[in-house]
């Protein structure tokens, strides 16, 4: 029966060792760690070789323990020499380093900084802004298709989505869109009381509900409900290797998937940005006659009186283009999707960020515009 393992160093040329290695080095056989093995070896090595003559046995323990030497003598400056160890060994150490370490989200070495941190933000902005103008340019010429007629989906399809946008988002519009009233009712009050205009309560919730506030929060709600929705089922297609079979058909994916979705959006936000702002109005009323004793028909006569058409076509023009890049972001990153349960979790994640910063930067381009046009 062999023993088992047993280590030697051997003195070599001038700052060399030699491990010489025998017996049985298996891993239920208890072997030595690494730093144990480089604290016994004489200081001032550079060098640090094999002999593996005397070798009975070995298993998966013996190329682990070397790799961490490798590590170990990389760090303190130290030449490992594999030579000497079998083939078997040194086919497995090749093996180990051909192929890189793969980075494990939520396990990095530490924090990066806030520059780099930017920095890799834009760097990924800029390589993935080529492919979000593809995209865009499909969705261009599926609309066109879609105006010429050629356009291929399910008229059932679009119906179907238009449900699961609108009516089944009455909920959680409604009570944000309250909240977002009684908020804006009493901050508009703790000012105006100030100078005696508690009446004004009235202008301050309508104007802001539905020019402003009504489509923005609206646009925020659908993005978390919609757009991550839109990417999780485009993308589980992706895993599923439907867009494939679409393709393989010789049906745009666009067309079929994507124009429904967008148009849905486009038709529903507008509309919920409406709702929106006649809920939050209603929130303005209670508060202004519950706490400020402002009667019913003086709040509704100065709130006719606050609101314009033009209020109501900006709020509705804004609905329209936040629904657009809604669907356009969870579209995007839904076909973009790689094929793994992560990459969905993923796509779903990017789809809503992706979402409220598009909407951010229309809602701040179309402020901008409005105001300089005197709208």
């Amino acid at each position: 029966m062999e023993t088992a393992w047993q280590l030697e160093l051997r003195p070599a040329a001038a700052r060399a060792t030699i491990l010489a290695l025998g017996g049985r080095w298996r891993m239920a056989a208890g072997l030595p760690a690494p730093e144990s093995i480089l604290d016994r070896l004489t200081p001032g090595t550079r060098r640090l070789g094999f002999d593996a003559s005397r070798l009975a046995d070995w298993d998966s323990g013996l190329p682990t323990l070397i790799a961490g030497l490798q590590k170990l003598c990389t760090a303190r400056g130290i030449e490992l020499d594999t030579g000497g160890l079998p083939a078997g060994v040194q086919r497995l150490l090749a093996l180990a380093q051909a192929v890189p370490e793969q980075a494990v989200p939520g396990r990095s070495g530490g924090s990066a900084g806030i520059c780099m941190r930017v920095g890799a933000a834009v760097i990924e902005f800029a390589r993935g802004l080529p492919a979000m103008l593809a995209f865009l340019g499909e969705v261009t010429l599926a609309f066109g298709r879609l105006l010429a007629g050629r356009a291929r989906f399910r008229l059932r399809d679009l119906w179907l989505e238009i449900e699961e946008v609108g009516p089944r988002a009455l909920p959680i519009v409604s009570v944000i869109s309250f909240l977002v009233g009684l908020i804006l009712a009493y901050l508009g009050a703790d000012q105006l009381k100030l100078v005696g205009a508690q009446i004004f309560i009235a202008d301050l919730v309508a104007i802001g509900m539905v020019r402003e506030v009504g489509a923005l929060m609206t646009g925020i709600i659908i993005a978390g409900r919609t757009g991550a929705a839109f990417a999780a089922q485009l993308g589980t297609m992706q895993v599923n290797e439907e867009l494939d079979a679409f393709r393989t058909l010789g049906i745009r994916a666009v067309d079929f998937l994507v124009l429904p979705r967008m148009l849905a959006l486009m038709l529903m936000v507008p509309l919920l940005t409406l709702y929106s702002g006649f809920i939050g109005m209603l929130a303005g009323l209670l508060v202004a006659v519950t706490i400020f004793d402002i009667g019913v028909f003086e709040y509704y006569t100065e709130t006719l009186r606050a609101l314009t058409l033009t209020h109501f076509l900006v709020g509705l023009s804004k609905g329209s283009v936040y629904g657009a890049m809604i669907a356009f972001a969870g579209c995007l990153r839904g076909m973009q999707c790689g094929r793994s349960a992560a990459a969905v979790g993923h796509a779903a994640t990017s789809a809503v960020v992706t979402a409220i910063l598009l909407i951010t930067i229309a809602a701040s381009v179309m402020t901008i515009v409005y105001y300089q046009l005197g709208i």
